[in-house]
């Protein structure tokens, strides 16, 4: 299993949206400008983020995106499977491995799906006044 960019930056723009959420929407250019990442490709994956319900969008010069839920009630996996589809390698059938791989795929499921919007925000802010040199 590789997660591919898509992923990778969705996650990204996902944790914009909730650290610099303050009740208005984000332009994809402010997000853009924070991440590094193009604004062209972030409007594909949000396109992707907002069918899947995770994001809402508004038109306008007060537009842009923000989150459709509370930081909490959102996992990295919400938003890997949007992005990504199923995230579980998987075994051709009659695989005498069967086991091994729902095991397998019992742990990644409960990993992304413990890790919240709230808890990496969190950890970010975290990393945010240790930048610093001498």
């Amino acid at each position: 299993m590789k997660i591919s960019s898509k992923g990778k930056y969705g996650l990204l723009l996902m944790l914009d949206l909730a650290m610099y959420d303050s009740g208005n929407y984000i332009s994809l250019m402010d997000v853009s400008e924070r991440t590094g990442v193009t604004q062209k490709y972030l409007e594909q994956i949000v396109s992707a983020l907002s069918r899947a319900g995770l994001v809402r969008s508004q038109r306008g010069t007060r537009g842009g995106y923000r989150l459709a839920k509370d930081p909490e009630e959102i996992t990295s996996g919400d938003i890997l499977r949007a992005l990504e589809g199923p995230l579980h390698p998987g075994p051709e059938e009659g695989d005498p491995l069967q086991s091994y791989w729902d095991g397998f795929n019992q742990v990644i499921d409960q990993y992304v799906d413990s890790v919240t919007l709230a808890k990496l925000a969190a950890s970010r802010q975290e990393l945010v006044g240790n930048d610093y040199c001498i």
